[in-house]
């Protein structure tokens, strides 16, 4: 690869290779119709947005794993008639919601990743792998969910620049 072409990647921002439109649901979206979205439109994960369009939350497919895995207590040991859970048993409550849940309120994660669509491409991909993550949500300075960049989005600019 000759030096001009690493130089317009690095040069790229995550607006230039995100994904738009962007699909979003609402904590009270019905989960069925969540995760028909998702299948529908071959998306791993959806933004969640609240009523003034701001960027709340994320459900992922991950999360849905867990509602249909259902719910783990973890390893154990019996001693003296006595069980012993060698995992905290406080973190069961969150299974249990996601496995009984009906609306992205029940299943949605809050620590969403996001950015900005200003942020360079080689920082976006730095947080992708930093946050072990699928995608960022491209926020506006409102914080409304404007696209999303995936690492595939990253590999394709990097691709048809070259790099690979």
């Amino acid at each position: 690869m000759n030096s001009h072409l690493l130089i317009m990647v690095l040069q790229l921002s995550v607006s230039d290779v995100m994904t738009q439109p962007l699909l979003s649901v609402t904590p009270e979206t019905p989960l069925q119709q969540a995760v028909q979205l998702i299948n529908d439109h071959h998306v791993s994960g959806l933004p969640v947005v609240d009523a003034q369009g701001s960027l709340i939350g994320e459900l992922s497919e991950q999360d849905l794993m867990v509602r249909e895995s259902g719910v783990d207590a973890g390893p154990y040991v019996m001693l003296l008639d006595s069980v012993i859970y060698l995992r905290n048993p406080l973190n069961w409550d969150r299974q249990v919601h996601q496995v009984l849940g009906t609306s992205v309120n029940d299943l949605m994660r809050k620590d969403v990743h996001s950015c900005r669509g200003d942020l360079p491409l080689p920082k976006a991909a730095s947080l992708l792998h930093e946050r072990g993550t699928q995608r960022l949500f491209v926020v506006d300075a409102a914080k409304k969910p404007v696209g999303v960049v995936t690492r595939g989005d990253v590999v394709r600019a990097l691709a048809s620049h070259g790099e690979v």
